[in-house]
């Protein structure tokens, strides 16, 4: 399992952005490999968002990013917000327990 970052800097409108980017992550979830994901912004800066996706591999989120209707599904939201993307791997975890 390995983690995809991505922080999101506005240039559009927030609403907007999150229109955009529940569209294109609804692409994403008919993808093989993807596990989760949560869209959080930022509370002290309302135009900086951050994505953090679970995914099987880093060769499922690669191929997601690469199918041929990727581009056309993400380019609303590439055009609201600058983003900087990476891939983790696990290294240690904590889970409280009843939060599941």
């Amino acid at each position: 399992m390995i983690t995809f970052v991505n922080r999101f800097m506005l240039t559009g409108e927030p609403e907007e952005f999150e229109k955009a980017f529940d569209e294109t992550a609804a692409f994403l979830r008919e993808q093989p490999g993807l596990i989760r994901y949560t869209l959080s912004r930022q509370l002290d800066d309302p135009a900086s968002y951050v994505n953090i996706a679970l995914w099987e591999s880093a060769d499922a989120l690669r191929a997601a990013l690469a199918h041929p209707d990727f581009g056309n599904h993400a380019k609303a939201m590439r055009g609201l917000a600058e983003s900087q993307g990476a891939i983790f791997a696990p290294r240690l975890s904590f889970e409280s327990p009843g939060s599941a």
